[in-house]
């Protein structure tokens, strides 16, 4: 790294200078900024070297010329020594940040984790694996979530988008997961599921003294596959649409019948309805948010999953998903700009593929 070097390459271009140019032009901005450099970069003991080493070549080309006695030699070397000190204290202050930054980045990290564990891959006789592909490297706190349960009614999950970043985000990831994992145990009916979410949003906007509804929506998909049943119930509330990708490579977008608004908008959107398909032997059900779908390369075109997964065959969804997660960082060249989350649910018997079923529209459940 070429910074690394900076501080030595600056002190060694000063003796330079100061050979080649005539006594009355100093050198000494270069040796002074050699410690400035290093400040940020470096540890403490390198700074002081760095600070040391500018100060004792100072000192030996004013001696080595004879002027060390001369006002002006003494205060180039106040200068390189007052410069130096104060880059012991840059050095302090910018560790001290750098520790505080990573302390509040691991407690986020930790909550994050905690609201938002990795499923099992194995639920309810189904293949789970699911990706959190954060924006920025070494980041885990955004509004992206998902989560899967094996209940009652058979395996439930849900996919979802809160508005904005940082720790609000994740507060808000908090109360979806809570009253999800609740819900899907208590619930008859996946639209009694996404009610109570609606209810639960509703809540902490109360408790937070009205959340902004451009600020505190949030969109989703949720999905059921009933125990011992190739039946898959999706209900989307303003989320990206899922994909069915089938045994022999068919592909199905799961587009809803009747578009929902998302969840926590304080609009009465009327009964919610969920469409009815199969996942046969052998499919693969993958939900993912808008950081996939919105995806761009260098000219702006955005990535579209279906096309780029259409034919093709996986040997489960964890294959898949590391499938999908290279080709979009291929798309993007590294550059993507939104997090993203993947959960792919697959039932892992082989059997012959089905296509989409009638459309069920059902009321409002859970009232």
């Amino acid at each position: 790294m070429f910074v690394r070097y900076l501080p030595a390459l600056m002190i060694c271009v000063g003796v330079v200078f100061d050979l080649v140019t005539p006594t009355r032009v100093s050198a000494v901005p270069l040796f002074a900024a050699a410690p400035l450099i290093a400040a940020p970069f470096f540890s403490m003991a390198s700074t002081v070297r760095t600070g040391v080493a500018a100060f004792l070549v100072v000192l030996a080309i004013r001696l080595s010329d004879g002027r060390i006695a001369e006002v002006v030699p003494i205060t180039d070397l106040l200068t390189v020594f007052t410069v130096s000190v104060l880059s012991l204290l840059i050095n302090r202050v910018v560790r001290r940040g750098n520790e505080q930054l990573a302390s509040a980045r691991v407690i986020a990290e930790t909550a994050m984790r905690a609201v938002l564990p990795v499923p099992d891959d194995r639920i309810g006789g189904l293949l789970v694996a699911a990706r959190y592909e954060a924006a920025q490297a070494d980041e885990f706190v955004g509004g992206d979530l998902f989560a899967v349960a094996d209940t009652p009614y058979g395996v439930r999950l849900v996919v979802g988008d809160v508005r904005g970043k940082g720790l609000d985000s994740v507060a808000a990831v908090a109360v979806v997961i809570g009253a999800f994992r609740e819900a899907a145990e208590q619930e008859l009916s996946l639209e009694g599921v996404v009610q109570r979410l609606e209810r639960a949003l509703a809540r902490e906007g109360s408790r937070r003294g009205g959340l902004d509804s451009m600020e505190g929506f949030v969109t989703a998909v949720l999905a059921e596959v009933p125990a011992g049943s190739d039946i898959l119930r999706v209900v989307n509330r303003g989320h990206p649409e899922p994909i069915v990708l089938h045994a022999d490579g068919a592909l199905d977008v799961l587009a809803p019948t009747v578009p929902a608004l998302p969840l926590g908008m304080g609009l009465d959107t009327g009964p919610d309805r969920s469409d009815e398909w199969t996942l046969p032997a052998g499919a693969t059900f993958l939900a993912f948010t808008d950081g996939l779908s919105e995806a761009r390369d260098a000219n702006g075109v955005f990535y579209d999953p279906a096309a780029r997964l259409r034919g093709r065959l996986f040997p489960g969804p964890d294959e898949m998903l590391s499938a999908l997660t290279d080709d979009v960082r291929l798309h993007t060249g590294g550059r993507s700009t939104d997090d993203l989350a993947l959960l792919a649910v697959g039932r892992p018997s082989r059997g012959q593929s089905a296509r989409r079923t009638t459309v069920k529209i059902v009321g409002r459940g859970g009232e």
